[in-house]
């Protein structure tokens, strides 16, 4: 496999190389074709959404253009949340993302295209300040604000063979053109909580909706993006009968259900995902150290012509 993946690499550069003979003979300027630029601004702003809202189902992704074989989009997510105390219950959450996009832009000077390949880098953090509101010993309204700051940077890769050519202000852009990302919004949270000596259960209904603009960058194009989801988190641990660390070993098992609402519905080619999860979980609060719990967890995710499985580590504070 990893021949047949270098046998295609030489196949582009050959390719870049001829585009770059042929483009010497041609006057007119390089122009994007059957494409608006912004739209694939608000593209990417909407892929950026599934990063800044908390989304177990969306912390992992990555898919595969079905002719190359390559990835064409990765999205990677850690983050976590915890109430201070019961009796100072100030709720804080943050979470940061990364994401690799390559949506493939053709070019056209009204006779000759070429595909250029163009990669978008994003990078974005959430925080959230939140407060809880008791309903009873378990049961929890949290009320969120939240705020996002994200990257996004462009990089043509084999089009910078056009250095000498004369572009139009949206190829300038595709070449090292790079925008930030401001967001605002809020979470309204449903959490349950149940601890008893055999078992432990957690539940979370959370909707979310955090507004993305673009604030600023060197040849930045306009764009927004409304990250706007529903999630359903169920987490089960029990005792497995067997003894580490000084303490039980706990089996685990999760389920989350996520609804995509804003821009984020539709844009991978769902509007919804499934997860199912189980694990095993060590608990080292016996140990003066700063971890207490570490969990290692295999997850199925399943949803509208999408599948795959990914493998999990958490640990608790």
């Amino acid at each position: 496999m990893g021949m047949h993946r270098r046998a295609r690499g030489m196949g582009r550069c050959l390719g870049g190389l001829g585009l770059l003979v042929a483009l010497e003979a041609q006057a007119e300027p390089l122009r994007l074709s059957q494409v608006d630029l912004e739209e694939k601004v608000n593209g990417v702003l909407a892929l950026m959404s599934f990063s800044v809202v908390p989304d177990l189902a969306s912390s992992s992704l990555s898919f595969n253009d079905a002719q190359s074989d390559n990835p064409n989009l990765t999205l990677v997510q850690f983050g976590g949340g915890a109430t201070m105390s019961d009796d100072f219950p100030l709720y804080l959450e943050g979470s940061a993302a990364y994401s690799r996009y390559d949506p493939r832009f053709v070019l056209s000077d009204g006779q000759d295209s070429r595909r250029v390949p163009l990669k978008w880098t994003t990078v974005s953090a959430t925080g959230g300040i939140g407060w809880d509101f008791p309903l009873n010993d378990e049961w929890v309204v949290r009320p969120i604000a939240n705020f996002s700051l994200g990257y996004i940077s462009s990089d043509v890769n084999l089009a910078r063979v056009f250095i000498n050519q004369r572009f139009d202000r949206d190829i300038e852009f595709l070449d090292d053109g790079h925008m930030s990302v401001g967001g605002l919004g809020g979470s309204l949270m449903l959490d349950w909580e149940r601890v008893r000596p055999d078992y432990e259960v957690d539940l979370e209904l959370r909707y979310s909706n955090i507004e993305l603009h673009n604030i600023g960058g060197d040849k930045a194009i306009e764009g927004s993006a409304s990250a706007e989801a529903t999630n359903l988190w169920a987490r089960w641990r029990a005792p497995t009968g067997f003894v580490a660390l000084q303490r039980p070993v706990r089996y685990v098992l999760e389920h989350s259900y996520s609804e995509y609402l804003g821009d984020q519905r539709g844009a991978l080619g769902f509007d919804r995902l499934f997860t199912v999860g189980a694990g095993l979980e060590l608990d080292s609060s016996a140990y003066d150290v700063f971890i207490t719990r570490t969990r290692l967890v295999l997850r199925y995710m399943w949803g509208d012509n999408v599948y795959g499985s990914s493998l999990g580590l958490a640990m608790s504070f």
